[in-house]
C-alpha cells in the first residue's frame, strides 16, 4: 500500500513541474467563433413508427397472423370476381334428378365446402359471411374508437366534463347491452346498418372509460402543467402530450373490438335477432351449423364457419397485444 503512495505522489509531483513549465497561453487556446459549426447539430434517423413495426415484426407469430389476415381479407373481396364462383344465396338443382343439392358433402358435385340443407354453396357462402362480418366490425371498432378517444379524453382532462360525462356513463353502463340491441331490433328493420347502429349506440363508453382513466393518471405530469402555464390549448395538449403515450393500449383495445363485436353479431343472430337469413353472415352460418350438429355427416356444416371465426378472433387478439408491446417505448429505443 505504501508503495502505490509513493508512485502516486511522484506521478503528482511531475505533471505540477511540467505544468509550472507552460504559459497559460500554451495551456488554453481561445476557440473562435464559426458559423457552420454553430449550426450543425446532432442527428438522428430514429422514427418512433420504423421502431414499433421493427419490434413487431420480430414476432413471427403476430407476422404469421397479420399475413394471414391480409390474405383472407384480400381473398374474401377479390373471391365474387374469380372465375367458376357461384351465387352464395342462389339454391342449386341437380339436373339428373330435378332437386336441390342438398347437404352435399365437401369436395363433390363441384362444392368445395359442401352444400346446405336447400342446396346453397357452403364456400361461396362463408367468403360472403366474411364479407359481411368484417364489414361490420370494422365499422363498429371505428365509431368506437374515434368517439371513445374523443369523449374519453376531454373527460379524463376537462375537469369541469367528469361530473356531467359520469353521469352519462352510469345511465348507458347500467342498460345490458342485450336489451339495448335487441330493443334496436325490434324498433328498425333487421338489417346491417341496424345491426351497426345498436353496436355502435353504447359500444363507446368502454373505450372512453379506459382512455379517461389513463388519462387521469398523466394529465398532472410536469410537461402538461408546463404547457398549461405557457398558454397550450386543451384539445393541443391532448393530441400532443396525452394521446401518444396512449398508442399501445388504443391499438390494443382496437384490436380486441374487431373480434367483439363479431362474437355480437353472433350472439344475436344465436337468438333469433340477427341480420336476414337471405344476408350471409358468420353468425348465420354458425346458427344453421349449430342445428345440423346431431348429425356426424353434416357436421363440416358447423366447423368451416367455426374455424373462420375462430381465425380471425385468435389472429386480432394476438396481433393487438403483439403491436401494443412493440408500441411501448420501453421496448424500442
Amino acid at each position: 500500500m505504501f508503495f502505490f503512495k509513493k508512485k502516486f505522489e511522484d506521478l503528482t509531483e511531475n505533471i505540477l513541474e511540467k505544468t509550472e513549465d507552460l504559459s497559460d497561453k500554451e495551456l488554453f487556446e481561445l476557440a473562435s467563433y464559426d458559423p457552420d459549426s454553430a449550426e450543425r447539430v446532432a442527428y438522428s434517423d430514429y422514427s418512433y413508427w420504423r421502431s414499433t413495426f421493427r419490434v413487431f415484426l420480430k414476432s413471427r407469430v403476430a407476422f404469421g397472423l397479420l399475413c394471414l389476415m391480409v390474405f383472407v381479407i384480400i381473398f374474401a373481396l377479390i373471391q365474387p370476381y374469380l372465375p367458376n364462383q357461384r351465387d352464395p344465396i342462389e339454391i342449386f338443382i341437380n339436373p339428373e334428378t330435378g332437386r336441390q343439392f342438398r347437404n352435399v358433402p365437401p369436395g363433390e358435385e363441384g362444392f368445395f365446402f359442401g352444400s346446405n340443407n336447400i342446396g346453397q354453396d357452403l364456400w361461396a357462402r362463408i367468403w360472403s359471411a366474411t364479407r359481411t362480418s368484417l364489414f361490420i366490425a370494422f365499422a363498429v371498432a371505428s365509431v368506437d374508437v374515434t368517439f371513445g378517444i374523443l369523449i374519453g379524453a376531454l373527460w379524463g382532462y376537462v375537469r369541469a366534463l367528469d361530473r356531467i360525462i359520469t353521469e352519462i356513463y352510469n345511465v348507458f353502463n347500467n342498460v345490458p347491452n342485450t336489451i339495448v340491441l335487441v330493443l334496436f331490433t325490434y324498433v328498425m328493420s333487421p338489417g346491417i346498418r341496424t345491426m351497426i347502429i345498436a353496436m355502435c349506440v353504447i359500444g363507446w363508453i368502454h373505450m372512453a372509460r379506459f382512455i379517461r382513466n389513463q388519462i387521469v393518471i398523466i394529465r398532472d405530469r410536469e410537461y402538461n402543467l408546463a404547457s398549461r402555464c405557457l398558454g397550450t390549448g386543451t384539445f393541443r395538449i391532448i393530441i400532443k402530450n396525452l394521446l401518444p403515450y396512449l398508442v399501445s393500449v388504443i391499438m390494443m383495445r382496437m384490436a380486441l373490438s374487431i373480434p367483439g363485436t363479431i362474437s355480437s353479431e353472433v350472439f344475436l343472430t344465436y337468438i333469433g335477432l340477427g341480420l336476414p337469413i337471405d344476408t350471409p353472415s358468420l353468425g348465420n352460418l354458425l346458427n344453421e351449423g349449430r342445428l345440423r350438429m346431431m348429425s356426424p355427416t353434416q357436421r363440416y356444416q358447423l366447423w368451416f364457419p367455426l374455424a373462420v371465426i375462430s381465425m380471425i378472433t385468435i389472429s386480432f387478439y394476438v396481433m393487438g397485444n403483439a403491436f401494443a408491446d412493440a408500441a411501448d417505448p420501453k421496448n424500442h429505443v
